[in-house]
């Protein structure tokens, strides 16, 4: 899972990752950046440090690797040099799946995270590039993970993975990321007032805010529910993630959907 920061990955997929390792999959989680503008009061290699170590926490959670690469936060650009790192990090760790950011987004970090990552995507196949890297011959699958921009074209999902029985695991991840949650996101949506001042609370807090992220979803795509986990499931699934397949990777269809989510309950082309 490849976010351009650290818990980007946590925030918008961290119920996958957890059913995953709850499978016995192997998990990672990566940030493209070190976050290190990601504050109103840190900054630069000490808000760096600390967003790693807050990364390294949340993976622990679920038993996962949360890698986070060098790439200044906020300056991220599709570099030759960044796509290289992306073919490296696809190439040592093999995965099926590649999840990450759409290609069109408010931040630009998030908007070159998903170029790298698209850019990369037959690259991994090509020897002469990264040549002290050994290929892998099969492209992986690349999917989206769920936003609300409209522009070229609204979030199409063929994925939907109920994630309640892991929400709480979740929450425990995004508590890990205490310079965000807590301190930095509060202070630049203008509602740090609203931050309780006791452990519980602000986890109970954070978790609110977490629902009220994701609510949309299910709604949004009830009949998708339906056809992945039957009618009388589907229609009763309030917490999901949702990922759109990439046309770039390992072409998608039935077959690989169903060997992708073992954990869905798999009807026609759907999770």
């Amino acid at each position: 899972m490849i976010g351009a920061h650290p818990d980007d990955a946590d925030i918008m997929a961290g119920g996958t990752a957890a059913l995953f390792r709850r499978g016995g999959h192997a998990v990672k989680l990566v940030s493209v950046t070190n976050g290190e503008a990601g504050h109103h009061l840190k900054h630069g290699p000490e808000l760096a440090a600390i967003r790693k170590e807050e990364a390294r926490r949340a993976g622990a959670v679920i038993g996962a690797e949360y890698d986070v690469l060098p790439f200044r936060d906020g300056r991220l650009e599709p570099s030759f040099e960044a796509r290289c790192a992306i073919i490296r990090l696809i190439r040592e760790f093999r995965p099926d799946l590649v999840l990450t950011h759409r290609p069109n987004d408010y931040h630009p970090d998030h908007r070159y995270v998903s170029q790298l990552v698209c850019d990369a995507a037959y690259m991994v196949t090509v020897p002469a590039i990264v040549p002290e890297v050994p290929i892998v011959r099969d492209n992986p699958a690349i999917a989206y993970v769920a936003d609300r921009f409209q522009r070229p074209y609204p979030f199409t999902p063929r994925v939907v993975v109920d994630i309640e029985p892991v929400l709480e695991t979740v929450v425990d991840m995004l508590c890990c990321h205490r310079s965000q949650f807590f301190e930095w996101l509060p202070w630049n949506h203008q509602i740090e007032d609203q931050m309780p001042q006791t452990e519980a609370g602000q986890r109970e807090w954070l978790g609110q805010l977490y629902r009220d992220r994701i609510a949309w979803l299910a709604d949004a795509f009830r009949e998708l529910a339906v056809t992945a986990y039957g009618p009388e499931r589907g229609r009763d699934i309030r917490w999901l993630e949702a990922f759109e397949p990439c046309e770039y990777g390992r072409p998608w269809d039935a077959a690989l959907i169903r060997r992708l989510f073992p954990f869905c309950s798999e009807r026609d082309s759907s999770c």
